[in-house]
C-alpha cells in the first residue's frame, strides 16, 4: 500500500468519525428552538437509518474539496452532515416495499423492518427536512448568500431533476428497458447528482472562483459515474455479506445497467478511463488534490 493510499484511508476514517459525531449531535433528543417536541420513536428510527456506519463518502468529498480551497472546516463538516442526511433518507425510502423492497442495509435490518413502514417514511421525510435545517442554521458558519446557494444546489441535486427523479426512472426501468443513453441519464440523476453536489459544495462554501468550482463539479460528475459503474459491477460479482445488502437484484428484476449492456471487461476499462479523467481535472490544484485523486481510485476499485 502506498503512502498516499494510507493517508487517504486515514483521512476517510477521521472524517467519517467526525461526521458520525456531528450526526449524533443533530439527531439527539434535545429539542431545538421553534421545535415543539422530538418524538422518541421517530428519532430512534432516524438514528437507525443514519448512525449505522458507512464510509461517509459524500461528506468526505465536501470536507476534502473545501480543504484544498481553504474553506471553513466546521462549515464543511456541517454541510457534509446535511448531505449525509439526504443520502440516508434516500436509502430508507429506497428500501421500502413499494420501492426496492430490501430487508438489509449495511449489514443490519432496514428501517421499515426494524420499526415499520410508517416510521420509515416519516424518518426519511424528517431526514430530508433536517438536511436543509443544518445548512441554514446559525451553527453553520457561512454567509446567507452561501447558504442560499447551497440550499438551491442541494435541492436541485436531490429533487425532481436529480436523485428523486432518478429513482423514478429506475423504477420505470423495471418494466421498460432503457437504452444506453437513458441509463447514463438515470444514473447521473439517481447516484451522480449528490456526488456532484458534494464536490461543488466544497467550492461554494470556500468561495472558490467559477473555474475551480467548474472543475470540482465536473470531477464530481466523473467519479459519480464511476461510483455507479463500480456499484453495478459489485452487484454482479460481490456477495451479500461483503456488501451488507442484497446483491444480484438488478439482474433478478431485469433492470438494464451499463455492465449488462457492455460487459464486465468494458466496465473495468471504463472505470480506469474515468479515474484518468478525474485525475486530469485535478491537475490545476497540484499536490493539494492528492487525496481527491486517491478518492477517485477508491471509488473505482472498492470492494463494498
Amino acid at each position: 500500500m502506498s503512502d498516499k493510499t494510507s493517508l487517504f484511508q486515514a483521512r476517510l476514517k477521521t472524517n467519517a468519525d467526525a461526521v458520525e459525531a456531528c450526526l449524533t449531535d443533530v439527531l439527539s433528543q434535545a429539542v431545538q428552538p421553534d421545535e415543539i417536541a422530538r418524538p422518541e420513536r421517530l428519532m430512534a428510527a432516524m438514528r437507525h437509518g443514519v448512525l449505522n456506519g458507512g464510509k461517509r463518502l459524500r461528506p468526505f468529498l465536501v470536507i476534502e474539496t473545501a480543504a484544498i480551497l481553504g474553506g471553513d472546516p466546521q462549515a464543511a463538516l456541517r454541510v457534509g452532515a446535511a448531505l449525509e442526511c439526504v443520502h440516508c433518507y434516500s436509502l430508507v425510502h429506497d428500501d421500502l416495499p413499494a420501492m426496492d423492497d430490501d430487508a438489509l442495509r449495511r449489514g443490519q435490518p432496514t428501517v421499515h423492518v426494524a420499526f415499520d413502514e410508517a416510521s420509515a417514511i416519516l424518518s426519511g421525510d424528517s431526514l430530508l427536512t433536517l438536511a436543509f435545517d443544518i445548512v441554514a442554521s446559525p451553527e453553520t458558519p457561512l454567509s446567507d448568500r452561501q447558504k442560499t446557494e447551497l440550499v438551491l444546489a442541494l435541492a436541485r441535486a436531490s429533487g425532481i431533476g436529480g436523485m428523486a427523479g432518478g429513482q423514478a426512472l429506475d423504477l420505470a426501468a423495471e418494466t421498460s428497458a432503457p437504452d444506453e443513453a437513458a441509463i447514463v441519464t438515470l444514473q447521473a440523476m439517481k447516484t451522480g447528482a449528490l456526488i456532484r453536489f458534494a464536490c461543488e459544495a466544497g467550492a461554494i462554501l470556500a468561495g472558490a472562483d467559477p473555474e475551480k468550482r467548474r472543475l470540482l463539479r465536473t470531477y464530481g460528475e466523473t467519479i459519480g459515474r464511476a461510483f455507479q459503474l463500480a456499484d453495478d459491477l459489485l452487484d454482479l460479482t460481490a456477495d451479500a455479506q461483503t456488501m451488507g445488502k442484497a446483491t444480484g437484484k438488478d439482474a433478478e428484476r431485469g433492470k438494464g445497467t451499463l455492465v449488462s449492456l457492455r460487459g464486465q471487461p468494458w466496465a473495468e476499462a471504463e472505470l480506469a478511463r474515468l479515474v484518468t479523467v478525474a485525475t486530469s481535472l485535478l491537475a490545476p490544484f497540484g499536490a493539494s488534490a492528492d487525496i481527491l485523486i486517491e478518492t477517485a481510485r477508491f471509488v473505482a476499485e472498492r470492494k463494498s
